[in-house]
């Protein structure tokens, strides 16, 4: 089979990143043949490769069959709908769109045209070993039921030129969010994909504690199901060095994911099955630290953009499904809801309010933000270095 004629639009770190990976070679299958940004954001031309200054004429131009959609998030949604319409295959970069309308909006077009095309979501940590290991747990049954989940992962330290770096980034408007629509859209989509979607969401966030911007940049978030578990979810681009610590607390013990390792605290016997034999009153089960080593990150997101070539050519079943990618960006939709209106929002929230809402934010936004030009751009190692998450 040819290989799959590729196009990029928006060219800042992540789409550069990528551009990168296709030109050393790290994807098979793929001929990049286009790419698309302003004038001043494209690259040196390259044989083969058409650039273009307006995305509607990428899209119509015949050159490309899929495309790579790495542009702000308040673009996502006109172009992945443009692109679907167009009949090309879609990868969306994270997030799938900025609130849960968007996302309703692209998922009700990818459905319109019949699903024929192959549509995913960059959601690369799902590559990840530390939680490929934790989900095959999950899924076998061998933690029994789930009682609680902790996750703190305040290792997103960002400085200050980093928000400086974009007029857009930081912003209602220009980004719809802060550390939950940026950063945490990959532990956000881990967390629902490992442990479903909770029915109940409140969320306290600091706006701009630690930066010089209006959105949030601190939160601590409390999930409830309705099978009686709870689940706490903290995050951060203001402390370092910070940590990533996961916890899970179960039947039949605790498992804790951390750099390079998972601890399962294994009890012997449930701890449920404990309770109701035991004659003692203050015994508890005897337990085993059972240390499960993990060597590396996985492939990232060259196996995600591997995944989407496959399943294009060969019906290669989809790692992140983008239509997956609106659990996320409700999760975040939620907690930001919750901490305006100061009380818990029931899932499934109401999306058209919430797009209401983000959209005054950013029409009747006063906030000056510093800008400057950056000096330098990230490559895809110091893009992997950054998403340890």
């Amino acid at each position: 089979m040819e290989n799959i004629r590729y196009g990029i639009v928006g060219l800042g770190n992540m789409g550069r990143a990528h551009r990168q990976s296709i030109l050393d070679g790290k994807i098979d299958g793929i001929s990049l043949t286009a790419v698309c940004d302003i004038p001043e954001g494209l690259p040196e031309k390259r044989d083969g490769e058409s650039q273009f200054t307006d995305v509607d004429e990428m899209i119509q131009s015949g050159e490309i069959d899929a495309i790579h959609i790495c542009t702000p998030h308040p673009s996502h949604r006109e172009i992945g709908i443009k692109s679907l319409e167009a009949d090309l295959h879609v990868l969306m970069e994270k997030p799938l769109a900025v609130d849960k309308a968007d996302c309703q909006a692209l998922i009700q077009s990818y459905k319109d045209t019949g699903m024929k095309r192959v549509f995913a979501a960059m959601f690369n940590q799902r590559t990840d070993p530390h939680y490929t290991t934790l989900k095959d747990l999950i899924d076998t049954n061998q933690l029994g039921e789930i009682r609680r989940v902790h996750w703190s992962v305040t290792d997103w330290f960002r400085t200050e030129y980093y928000y400086a770096m974009g007029g857009w980034r930081a912003t209602w408007k220009g980004e719809g969010g802060g550390v939950l629509l940026n950063q945490c859209p990959h532990n956000l989509d881990l967390f629902q994909w490992l442990f479903g979607m909770p029915q109940r969401v409140t969320g306290f966030l600091g706006f701009g504690r630690y930066h010089q911007i209006e959105v949030e940049d601190d939160a601590t978030l409390f999930f409830q199901y309705d099978d009686g578990k709870n689940a706490t979810f903290i995050t951060s681009t203001g402390e370092a060095p910070g940590v990533n610590r996961l916890e899970v607390i179960a039947d039949r013990g605790v498992v804790t994911v951390e750099e390079n390792n998972i601890v399962w605290n294994k009890n012997e016997v449930d701890s449920s099955k404990f309770s109701a034999d035991s004659m003692s009153g203050f015994s508890k089960p005897e337990a085993a630290i059972v240390n499960i080593p993990i060597k590396d990150r996985g492939g990232q997101h060259i196996e995600i953009m591997q995944n989407f070539i496959n399943s294009i050519r060969e019906g290669e079943e989809l790692i992140s499904p983008a239509m997956e990618g609106i659990n996320s960006v409700e999760l975040a939709n939620a907690s930001l809801l919750s901490a305006w209106e100061g009380q818990p929002i029931e899932l499934p929230m109401d999306a058209s309010k919430y797009a209401l809402i983000l959209k005054d934010k950013g029409d009747n936004s006063t906030f000056q933000k510093k800008k400057i030009d950056a000096q330098s751009i990230a490559s895809a190692d110091d893009f992997a270095k950054s998403n340890k998450k």
